[in-house]
């Protein structure tokens, strides 16, 4: 099956629409919010996170509820566990991310498997936007639309935070109240990201464009807008050949984020390693 094919079943099949347009909107706001993820240093939390929302998937599936708002639920819980582990011990947080979320992730192993859904599981795991139905499209274009807002209203916030904790407290900005907020959003995008890329791979949507974009600009805005852009063209490509290979969305969406990275990695005019071989070296920080 070639291209003229794949557009023929997107024009007139629902179901290729609603993978397409939750593909698209997966990049978009995995791109955004991933970008003041890598920022922050947030990587290692966003893993945690995508892992522990697990347990309320499966209470949810065994409850015949709808996963996501298990999934949301188990998501927040994670994210306060491991600030309050973190805050009131001498356990590092990286150490409480790890104890946290192997945990959680290894309780909703068990539950799914008591819930004999080895199905289920996988497109859990590794994502199967294919199967996306029209109410998950619209869940998740709503999910998009919140994290496009916060991140508009709160520009300025997010900004000074995130490169400068100590000065945005200076300046009386909630730090605490900013961190927790970018943690439900995180865990938002999450869930929102389950059915595209799955539990095992949503880190990727969210560092890897991410980091494309860090790569080619020294300007927040921009990096905000290259993110989304690799995110939508890594979400729209993998759908693609996931559908005409029979491939795991997940894992062909992931693979295609990689090698865009890879690319910049190599050939990013300040920061490739082309150019670093080459001696032309290049210092600098991203603005606003």
């Amino acid at each position: 099956m070639g291209l003229a094919e794949f557009i023929d079943v997107l024009l007139n099949y629902k179901f290729m629409q609603h993978a397409l347009v939750t593909s698209v909107a997966v990049g978009v706001f995995c791109g955004v919010a991933g970008s003041f993820i890598v920022l922050r240093g947030m990587a290692l939390m966003g893993d945690a996170i995508s892992h522990a929302v697990l347990p309320g998937v499966a209470i949810s599936y065994m409850l015949g509820a709808n996963l996501f708002y298990g999934a949301v639920a188990t998501g927040l819980l994670t994210a306060l566990g491991i600030g309050y582990v973190s805050q009131n011990s001498r356990i590092k947080s990286d150490s409480a991310i790890g104890i946290v979320f192997s945990a959680a992730f290894a309780l909703g192993v068990l539950l799914i498997a008591h819930a004999q859904s080895a199905t289920n599981l996988n497109n859990i795991l590794f994502g199967n936007v294919l199967t996306v139905r029209e109410a998950d499209m619209w869940r998740t274009l709503g999910v998009g639309v919140f994290v496009l807002l916060f991140v508009v209203l709160f520009y300025k916030e997010l900004l000074v935070s995130s490169f400068d904790p100590t000065m945005a407290a200076a300046y009386g900005l909630p730090t605490r109240v900013i961190h927790y907020a970018l943690m439900v959003l995180l865990t938002l995008v999450t869930v929102a990201s389950l059915q595209t890329v799955g539990v095992v791979l949503v880190v990727a949507m969210l560092v890897t464009p991410a980091s494309t974009a860090y790569l080619l600009t020294d300007r927040l805005s921009v990096m905000l807008w290259l993110a989304a852009l690799f995110g939508v063209v890594s979400s729209v490509a993998g759908l693609y050949f996931s559908f005409v290979y029979n491939l795991t969305s997940g894992a062909v969406i992931v693979l295609v984020a990689a090698v865009l990275f890879a690319l910049a990695f190599v050939f990013s005019p300040r920061h490739g390693v082309l150019w670093r071989r080459l001696g032309l070296n290049w210092k600098g920080g991203v603005e606003s």
